[in-house]
């Protein structure tokens, strides 16, 4: 559909917006400047929204705030910010006498004019998104990068040609009611995560399957290997699927997938994206090609390894492996993601704010060819930790703690037998634990900030978290 044909559709109805984010401001803003009528709705107060309330009123469009801001939605069209769970209440009401329930990044897919590249994942997507992007960059094609990592894109298609390519990053909120697939679908990874909004763990799995539920014959879907849920999704697809693994040869898994129903055409030309003598290797229709040697990797850490496989199973096709090895030698990483921040006293300070669950922590402890001191501890998502007090044994000489979630880590480092070595210190506040690693630390070790738990406690967002880290952790040095 062209962009100012969906917009037509819109004409005489009520539309509200709930929730406004980033993404929702631009779209109240397009709506308005089309003479629709808008009511913006969010939770916060008048007070709390600050210059947006009065941006909002200066578009044209009814504020309608605080803890009643869902109360009388009786609008034609609601789009939800991806933070409203759609199937509370007033929406199913409103579903019921036959309102139309949408979002930005769903309009987004009605109206973009080109290829899509759609990623999610429990981890990794951000980094895979950034890397995407930049190979395709690099091969020469006009990119447009955003969704989940903070750039909304609908107002953005009217510059939009068909010959660009669109990488968006998509969390499992976004997908949940997603009609529409990327083109090329790619899924990093999927483990225990958000379980303080999904209603229980299958919902979360299903919201992630959802980014290639929608894809026709000609859609291509990317799938981790080596993670058991994202696996089980290959007999599920309904285009081409690539495949990556860290651990496993081509022939096992081209046996894998037959074994999960994927035989004739679809087996043909399947893709495989697999580790043969330290090079990234994709094996298709019977024929092996070297693409990027790991060593060229920038990226430290296995995890990242993976990801570069992710996104040579995307791009394949689409950009040359010199394309590719240049972004592996010059790409440093993407903000709050393993991010080296400064060296006080000998002692490395590494922020790593992104990691908010146990399995981001554990791949970043792994990223490091030494035991670390580690910060942790934040917002509760009600996920175990269990998992990650198994693996402080091996990467963790001292564990600093803080925030909703430190009782529950440390009351599974104490359930572990045999007892721990490495002191465990409980603070307050994110400066006091800086300080506590510090004071722990010798010249020559690593402080990781990588808390295994959300920010919502402390702070508004991880970046906001980050931020606060390097802040710290820079003013030991000065």
């Amino acid at each position: 559909m062209l962009f100012e044909e969906y917009f037509a559709t819109h004409s005489g109805k009520t539309v509200a917006v709930c929730g406004l984010g980033v993404s929702n401001l631009p779209l109240i803003r397009l709506l308005c400047e089309r003479g629709i009528t808008v009511e913006a709705r969010d939770r916060k107060s008048e007070e709390d929204l600050g210059r947006t309330a009065s941006e909002i009123r200066e578009m044209g469009a009814k504020l309608i705030c605080g803890q009643g801001y869902l109360d009388n939605l009786d609008a034609d069209i609601i789009y939800r910010s991806p933070g409203i769970h759609p199937h509370i209440e007033e929406f199913t009401n409103a579903i019921q006498r036959g309102a139309v329930l949408t979002s930005e990044m769903e309009a987004f897919f009605e109206v973009c004019p080109c290829r899509t590249i759609g990623i999610t994942g429990s981890d990794g997507k951000s980094t895979t998104s950034t890397i995407i992007s930049k190979m395709l960059e690099k091969a020469g094609y006009r990119v447009w990068f955003g969704g989940n990592i903070g750039v909304p894109l609908l107002d953005r298609v009217p510059d939009i040609q068909r010959e660009h390519i669109a990488v968006i990053e998509l969390s499992s909120f976004q997908l949940m009611t997603m009609r529409k697939s990327p083109d090329i679908a790619v899924v990093t990874n999927v483990s225990e995560n958000h379980l303080d909004v999904h209603k229980d763990f299958e919902e979360y799995i299903l919201s992630k399957k959802n980014i290639f539920q929608n894809q026709t014959a000609e859609g291509i879907t990317v799938l981790n290997w080596d993670n058991e849920i994202t696996r089980s999704y290959a007999s599920s697809a309904n285009g081409e699927v690539r495949i990556f693994s860290y651990f496993d040869s081509s022939e096992t898994i081209e046996r894998g997938l037959q074994e999960l129903g994927l035989c004739g055409e679809a087996a043909d030309r399947a893709l495989t994206v697999t580790l043969q003598d330290n090079c990234i290797n994709v094996h298709v229709r019977g024929r092996s090609t070297s693409i990027l040697d790991v060593n060229e990797i920038k990226l430290p850490g296995a995890h990242n390894v993976e990801n570069y496989m992710a996104c040579v199973a995307s791009v394949y096709s689409l950009c040359s492996n010199d394309d590719i090895s240049a972004v592996a030698r010059t790409f440093e990483g993407v903000e709050h993601r393993l991010e080296f921040v400064c060296e006080y006293g000998g002692v490395g300070f590494y922020n790593d704010s992104i990691a908010s669950s146990p399995a981001r922590t554990i791949a970043g402890l792994k990223s490091f060819d030494k035991k670390v001191i580690l910060i942790a501890g934040g917002y509760d998502k009600q996920l175990s930790y269990k998992p990650l007090a198994d693996e402080l044994v091996s990467h963790v000489k001292a564990l600093v703690l803080l925030g909703q979630t430190k009782e529950k880590i440390r009351a599974e480092v104490d359930r572990l037998d045999p007892p721990v070595e490495f002191p465990v210190y409980e603070t307050c506040s994110l400066e006091e634990a800086v300080k506590a690693a510090y004071m722990a630390a010798q010249a020559g070790d690593i402080i990781l900030f990588s808390p295994a738990s959300a920010s919502f406690d402390m702070f508004k967002n991880f970046e906001q978290r980050g931020n606060a880290f390097k802040t710290i952790a820079n003013s030991l040095v000065q």
